[in-house]
């Protein structure tokens, strides 16, 4: 993911690039490069992803989002609620275990489609897929 800032207008860009990752970590550890470069964390979890977004205004182009749709497509949804479920507390396995029967029945979200989602829940960014 690449970010730079155009003095034209003041609006910040971030590029997330499909092609540097093929799972959850592999995005996470993307957006961390970039949208938290001076920080001495990083994202690990779908909410902490959600929460950095809140420091971001601008735009967020995602290239090579048709290979990051089947990176996180059905198996890795499936393979991540199954971790969760294993794993149990502190997670709500009746939840997860919802989540992974309406995935299974075709009524799910993705991965790739809940991390749309959350950056299209917070106003202040556009998002390109490319």
């Amino acid at each position: 993911m690449e970010s730079n800032t155009s003095n034209k207008n003041n609006i910040k860009s971030a590029v997330i690039n499909g092609s540097h990752f093929s799972d959850l970590s592999g995005f996470y550890d993307e957006v961390s490069n970039i949208l938290m470069k001076d920080e001495d964390w990083k994202v690990g979890t779908l909410d902490g992803f959600d929460d950095i977004l809140y420091g971001f205004q601008g735009e967020i182009i995602w290239k090579n989002s048709e290979k990051s749709k089947q990176d996180l497509g059905f198996e890795a949804t499936k393979v991540f609620y199954e971790n969760k479920i294993k794993q149990g507390k502190p997670f709500n396995i009746e939840l997860i275990q919802q989540k992974l029967d309406d995935l299974i029945d075709g009524n799910g979200q993705t991965l790739f489609e809940i991390l749309i989602e959350i950056i299209e829940s917070h106003k202040n960014i556009s998002l390109v897929l490319e």
